[in-house]
């Protein structure tokens, strides 16, 4: 482990390791926030349907589920430096075949595929990285801005999209990840490895069951909107009258039950398992992996709702929206360095706590700010709470469940680690945007139902084309579509009344749940640590 910086020398090298690391996360994060805005001109590029693009976006996330607990050990085996500059090598390659996609294929084989795996071996190594090359009380700060980078290039992802794809072309984004890749590998030479002990082997059995429970649990979660997760939508497919959804988080679930008997079976054996699952019985660990998932499920559930308010229900363009998010990212680079650095000795239980209620209150606050009146403004202030609660949380759960082990275990529990965050932010988008669009259409269609201009035969035909749920549209795009249909103009106002409210009520609905899973995350607090690793001796 190096020493705690007592020289400029040695702070300057830190800085340049914290900067490689940071700029690892950045990248990691950059993919999906910039593909968001470009989904339909990358389809007409590569000449495939916007389904076809979010597919891909699919399998990338099903990817690195699927292979990050692998990725960790990977690490431990080969060493996590060597890990991370392969992955980092894959991951370009993956962005330069991405950036001359003339197809589908190519594009799932350069992004949902290389990428996805060079992610995989990225991840959990940063995790043992940090631990490798920080003094313990130094790692709180560091995994803060580690995390910050991540979530940072989450909020600038769609301004760098709508640069990019409004002024150029979404491909020299990726063009511009490889030399962003080029970067990290010269600056990792200053990135000392992490220690691995003894003679790690790769259990390649569970690492087959781990890969496929993840991979059904995570697919399962991501088909929700499509399928529908219990009832199945019309057309969607079914098994004994249950959407597939349930079946194959069931299926995923009974794998990772599977996985985790045959690795305690290894280590009765005393051989090598791919995760050790007494880690699962530390209170320390666990508490901080709960705080995860909880933390990327309100994450990625806002992320994925405040763009949908502020571009479709506002109209504001891709810079714009991005314009408006942003001050989420200071508060949140803001909490993620200072904390640590004015507050070295603080409770990491209390300030996780904070961070929580921020998150609630800044949910909660967003709830109530949504109106038909309602402008771009609403968003600032409560996204100034969670870019704080966002910050908080990232300055102290690396740092908790990494010093949980001892650090030979550290990128283990990185692919843990990331697995849950995956797992989180899966689960987020997804339960965000199908209660919003159950929302959407109950409250679309009991407009419709109550408004005494729209005829008879128009509400019946209504309540059976919109049964498999409402899409979240503009009133630009709702009255172009109504228009094309020759509907009357005592209709079309009327129905646009519907949609508005509608959209809101969705919205509403969609952060209320986000609240909520703020508020179940405070009552698993209490296994977070109450004091610093370093004071614990």
């Amino acid at each position: 482990m190096a020493p705690a910086a007592g020289t400029s020398g040695a702070s300057a090298r830190a800085g340049l390791v914290l900067l490689t690391l940071a700029s690892g996360q950045f990248l990691m994060a950059l993919d999906s926030s910039v593909m968001n805005v470009s989904i339909a001109t990358v389809a007409e590029d590569v000449g495939t349907t916007v389904t076809g693009i979010q597919g891909a976006i699919t399998a990338y996330t099903l990817v690195m589920a699927m292979f990050m607990i692998p990725g960790g050990k990977v690490g431990a085996l080969i060493g996590h430096k060597r890990a991370f500059l392969i992955g980092c090598t894959i991951y370009g390659c993956g962005s330069l075949t991405t950036s001359l996609a003339p197809n589908l294929p190519v594009l799932l084989l350069g992004w949902s595929f290389l990428e996805g795996i060079g992610a995989a071996l990225i991840l959990p190594s940063i995790v043992a990285l940090v631990a490798g090359n920080f003094a313990t009380e130094r790692r709180p700060a560091a995994y803060g801005m580690v995390a910050a980078a991540g979530a940072v290039a989450i909020a600038v992802g769609p301004i760098i999209g709508g640069v990019a794809t409004t002024y150029f072309s979404w491909r020299w984004v990726f063009a511009g990840e490889v030399v962003l890749v080029l970067g990290i590998l010269v600056l990792s030479r200053q990135t000392a490895d992490a220690r691995t002990e003894g003679s790690p082997r790769l259990d390649l059995f569970g690492t087959a069951l781990s890969a496929l429970g993840l991979g059904a649990f995570v697919y399962g979660v991501l088909r929700s909107g499509t399928w529908g997760w219990f009832q199945p939508k019309p057309g969607a497919p079914a098994w004994l009258g249950i959407s597939l959804v349930v079946w194959l988080m069931l299926a995923g679930l009974m794998l990772i039950w599977l996985f985790l008997r045959w690795e305690a079976r290894l280590v009765e054996h005393h051989r090598e398992p791919l995760l050790d699952p007494s880690l699962l019985r530390n209170r320390q660990l666990t508490g901080g992996l709960t705080m995860f998932f909880f933390q990327y499920l309100v994450q990625m559930g806002v992320f994925f709702l405040v763009p949908l308010y502020l571009s479709v229900a506002l109209g504001l363009s891709s810079l714009q929206t991005g314009a408006r998010i942003l001050p989420l990212s200071l508060t949140l680079l803001a909490a993620a360095i200072l904390i640590p650095r004015l507050l070295p000795d603080v409770s990491p239980r209390r300030v996780v706590r904070l961070g929580v209620l921020a998150l609630l209150v800044g949910a909660v606050t967003l709830l109530a700010a949504l109106d038909t009146d309602a402008g771009p403004e609403a968003v600032t202030v409560p996204l100034l709470l969670i870019g704080l609660g966002m910050g908080a949380l990232a300055s102290q759960l690396g740092a908790v469940t990494v010093s949980a082990v001892p650090d030979r275990q550290s990128a283990e529990v990185g692919g843990v680690q990331n697995a849950v965050t995956n797992l989180g932010a899966s689960i987020g988008t997804a339960l965000a945007g199908s209660i919003m669009i159950a929302a959407l259409g109950a409250s679309f269609l009991t407009s419709v139902e109550q408004n005494e201009a729209i005829p008879a035969e128009v509400k019946s035909q209504a309540t059976v084309r919109l049964e498999s749920g409402v899409p979240f549209m503009s009133d630009a795009q709702l009255k172009a579509a109504l228009d094309e249909a020759g509907t009357s103009p005592e209709v079309s106002s009327a129905a646009l009344d519907a949609n508005a409210a509608a959209r809101l009520a969705g919205l509403r609905a969609a952060l209320a749940v986000l609240a909520l899973a703020a508020l179940v995350a405070l009552f698993f607090t209490q296994r977070i640590p109450n004091a610093q690793a370093h004071s614990k001796t």
